[in-house]
């Protein structure tokens, strides 16, 4: 109903108005919810003289209705109407059901209307009730309680409803603002999550960092959970608390899931679709396994949870789980959509991590396998020989070995396929396995390198393969080498003098036709030979004379009485440890001839 004001009233009734119109300006410029709810039961409150004041918000995710602030009762009636249970009638709930104002002149109008709503007996009053309309529907209400049986002018009506108008407008505004900042948020946190999971193999260290970055802004609690051995293991928890973390992997450990339930990390994981829950203390009972259990629950004040499956290639890896609990906030279907957003690119870094791990285990197998687990021993030579994978892979294409002749003679080489990974393992085993077959023939190094140029010439190849091949003969006191394509060898005499060989005299292997050239040089007691892989003396700020010429300042090491030893001194001596490249190297000493 409408009352008419007194006469008299009509200076009072301007300045309310005045003061009205100031709090709609207020509320032009207010910049966040709580803004707008203060302006609400507080300056508009004062401004038209209401005693009491709140406002009531539909919750964008969940459509749930809940008291945004209260003014004008006890600290107790507040907490009781922040309280306020919206499945019984209340005044806000049915002007947000029907979008109509409602007007209630008197107690006995009141307490017949909402009998049933804790604290509303507050004497004689006029409760005034006012929709916040928008296009889409009703987003909340207003409540004015003023003491007494006081007229409410059709003026005084109007400007109600402007204020609620213009509060509308504000809350819109206000939404639309922060639905686009989470918009902005969300594809800033997919960037770094995304960078995150590209930047390293090691999935659970990159899974542990992406689980911190999605608190607090889109979740209080952030979980992964991998099937491993059939069962799921708590790879990564966060929260801004510590202490609550470590209170979360106890829960995970006393409590765990259970396999059977219908809800859950067990059930999204077996059927592979995503689960959005609001939590209700229903579910919290039913989901108990003790008291304990329960009491624990209801402390960490669970509001909204989202669960969704961790796929790659069809196969469920695991979960991932948001939980909002202190925040107050409530996930919605867009929500989900961003969490297996998320989820997508973390089940794909997983896959990646396991594919490159087996890949990575055959390879690695396969190059052990090809390798000489020692140096061979020869009657008249020390042989040593050093691998050493780069500090990325364990998988490259170098490979040597040393081939003990039946008349004294030793037959070396060290080749490189470019490339890592199986195919330059498989191609380095086939490589080494056809050089040994070659020297059975004919161990002379134009010989072996000559046949391997046809060999791939006629099947082909797709690797680019260098190679260097030896012979060193102790009857003649004579080195001979033949090189396609590799980092020269060097010398180091007895006598201590270096001496650089020179560089390939063809290039690597099956790029040209020409007969290979050889090049014979003395080879005496104490005398040593080295012979590596470009790993060893290359580096980023320098030429390959520098690494050529800091590679003869410490051949030195060499001449330790036990070669191994020398030989890992001087590779220490000289690689750079901050290159990405496998080494090997092979050394070969003549030794002392006895006298006779």
């Amino acid at each position: 109903m409408r009352v008419t004001p007194a006469s008299g009233d009509e200076d009072r009734l301007g300045d309310r108005l005045t003061r009205l119109a100031r709090v709609t300006a207020e509320l032009v410029r207010a910049r966040d919810v709580d803004t707008v709810t203060r302006i609400v039961i507080d300056h508009s409150a004062a401004a038209v003289d209401a005693t009491i004041a709140s406002l009531t918000l539909v919750d964008e995710p969940g459509h749930r209705l809940r008291v945004a602030g209260v003014s004008g009762v006890p600290a107790d009636d507040a907490g009781a109407i922040m309280r306020t249970d919206f499945d019984m009638p209340t005044p806000a709930g049915d002007v947000i059901k029907s979008g109509e104002r409602i007007i209630l002149v008197g107690r006995e109008a009141i307490l017949q209307a909402y009998p049933d709503v804790p604290r509303i007996d507050r004497g004689e009053r006029v409760l005034v009730c006012l929709p916040l309309r928008v296009p889409s529907g009703t987003i909340g209400a207003i409540v004015l309680s003023f003491p007494g049986r006081r007229p409410l002018s059709p003026a005084e009506l109007d400007f109600f409803e402007i204020l609620a108008d213009t509060c509308a407008q504000a809350l819109v505004r206000l939404r639309a603002e922060n639905r686009a900042a989470r918009h902005q948020a969300k594809l800033e946190f997919l960037a770094k999550a995304s960078a995150e999971l590209s930047a390293s193999l090691d999935y659970e260290a990159t899974l542990t960092k992406v689980a911190q970055l999605a608190v607090p802004d889109f979740a209080d609690w952030s979980g992964v959970d991998l099937v491993r051995d059939g069962r799921l293991h708590r790879l990564a928890v966060a929260h801004v608390d510590p202490a609550k973390v470590r209170l979360a992997r106890e829960l995970a450990e006393r409590y765990p899931s259970d396999p059977n339930a219908p809800a859950g990390p067990w059930h999204v994981m077996k059927t592979g679709r995503s689960e959005l829950i609001q939590v209700t203390d229903e579910m919290l009972v039913a989901a108990a396994v003790d008291e304990e259990h329960l009491r624990i629950a209801r402390e960490l004040q669970l509001r909204s949870a989202i669960t969704v499956p961790l796929t790659a290639r069809g196969r469920v890896l695991g979960v991932m789980s948001w939980v909002a609990a202190e925040s107050g906030r409530t996930y919605s279907g867009g929500d989900v959509a961003f969490a297996e957003d998320l989820a997508e690119r973390a089940a794909i870094a997983i896959d990646n991590s396991e594919l490159h791990s087996e890949t990575l285990a055959a390879a690695t197998r396969l190059q052990h396998a090809v390798l000489p687990e020692r140096a061979p021993q020869a009657a008249h030579f020390d042989v040593a020989a050093h691998y050493s994978p780069s500090g990325r892979t364990e998988v490259g294409g170098d490979f040597y070995d040393a081939v003990p002749l039946d008349d004294g003679r030793v037959a070396f080489f060290v080749g490189d396929v470019m490339g890592r990974g199986v195919a330059a393992a498989a191609a380095m085993a086939q490589m080494r396995a056809a050089v040994r077959a070659y020297i059975a023939v004919d161990p002379s190094p134009r010989a072996v390198l000559d046949r391997l140029d046809q060999m791939l010439h006629q099947y082909g190849t797709e690797q680019l393969v260098t190679l260097l091949c030896g012979l060193a003969d102790p009857g003649r006191g004579e080195l001979v080498v033949a090189n396609a394509g590799h980092p020269p060898a060097v010398v180091l005499r007895r006598s201590g003098e270096r001496e650089q060989l020179p560089t390939a005299d063809g290039p690597p292997l099956a790029i040209a036709d020409a007969p290979r050239q050889e090049r014979a040089l003395p080879f005496n007691d104490g005398d040593v030979v080295l012979v590596f892989t470009d790993g060893l003396i290359e580096r980023r700020d320098e030429t390959i004379d520098d690494g050529q010429a800091r590679l003869l300042d410490a051949l030195g090491a060499v001449q330790d009485p036990d070669l191994d030893a020398g030989l890992g001194a001087l590779v220490a001596a000289v690689r750079d440890p901050t290159r990405d490249d496998d080494v090997a190297a092979l050394a070969l000493r003549r030794r002392a001839t006895p006298a006779r």
